[in-house]
């Protein structure tokens, strides 16, 4: 490195943090199935999880650098993360394909696969959902080979491309304004989710916490807004009043979501009277600090598997 700016680590520990946010995020999709009491299993809410917390890390990772300049993108571990974003994409699509056929996942036909994909908008969507990730993970590759001259900005041009594809062509965008609130809502939980995570698994020291934590705070309040006014805008707009709240499989894992959103902002406003402060003055540990943004991104997990059903719950 020319600049002599510290690559981020990646040491095998740091990713284990990544055990409970799967783990949880899963949880999230049983709890959801478990609220909505009718319809089948919605298998393609696991893979939708798994997806979607890869693409907010795969954002937070390149994003990260823009908290603290000492910083620079993880290519490496970047590409393989989107790597498993491509895979998990594709599940979803294989799996949204199979739905829509009226068959089992492992009866779907290539023939009837690939009509789904250049036939229906769904699929052409996926296409491009594919493309991006896929470029991303191209990207990475090369430039990990090639620090000094890769550029994080195209990176996160393709992520949020790829995250807010599938909500914008939802039903929010049949209504005024429709599709930019699902934008938002997408971005807006990828990047609150992403970047902690991305800390997680990169800040090694006391310093690089006290560096970037109180940035990541600051941003991390209009984050919670913008989702929290969004996501309840989208839900009643769905639901077209307050009864269906209680009286439909949507509404109660609508209200589990929001639910999950309150413990966060409680969580959240604890962090901030103490875990911040002490920490941009150096007064807590590397591992403390580890501790506290896994217990955060591991309830955002769950929030992330309600939302992943909720987006295929009619």
């Amino acid at each position: 490195m020319t600049t002599g700016r510290r690559v981020p680590g990646t040491t095998p520990r740091r990713w284990r943090v990544l055990v409970p946010v799967v783990v949880t995020g899963l949880a999230g999709v049983l709890l959801a199935w478990a609220l909505r009491t009718s319809g089948g299993f919605p298998g393609v809410a696991l893979a939708r999880v798994i997806a979607d917390g890869a693409g907010a890390l795969v954002l937070g990772l390149a994003a990260l650098p823009r908290l603290a300049e000492r910083l620079e993108v993880a290519w490496r571990p970047l590409a393989a993360l989107a790597g498993a974003w491509f895979a998990a994409e594709f599940t979803v699509l294989v799996c949204e394909a199979a739905e829509i056929v009226g068959v089992p996942v492992r009866a779907l036909g290539a023939a009837e696969f690939g009509t789904f994909l250049t036939r229906l908008s769904g699929g052409q969507i996926g296409i491009a959902i594919l493309f991006c990730t896929g470029a991303i993970a191209c990207y990475a590759a090369v430039a990990f080979r090639g620090p000094e001259s890769a550029s994080a900005d195209l990176v996160l041009v393709f992520a949020a491309v790829a995250l807010a594809l599938r909500p914008i062509t939802g039903h929010m965008s049949q209504q005024v304004f429709g599709s930019v609130l699902a934008a938002v809502h997408a971005l807006a939980a990828a990047c609150w989710l992403g970047l902690l995570l991305a800390m997680a698994v990169v800040l090694r020291t006391r310093g690089e916490w006290a560096a970037t934590l109180p940035r990541y705070s600051a941003l991390a309040a209009p984050l919670v807004v913008a989702v929290a006014l969004t996501g309840l805008i989208d839900g009643l707009v769905r639901l077209g009043g307050l009864a269906p709240l209680w009286s439909t499989g949507y509404g109660r894992i609508l209200l589990a979501k929001l639910a999950v959103l309150l413990v966060l902002v409680g969580l959240g406003w604890w962090w901030r009277t103490s875990w911040v402060a002490r920490a941009a003055n150096h007064r807590v540990t590397a591992e403390t600090s580890l501790r506290n943004a896994t217990i955060e991104v591991t309830v955002m997990a769950l929030a992330f598997g309600l939302a992943a059903t909720l987006a295929v719950t009619a």
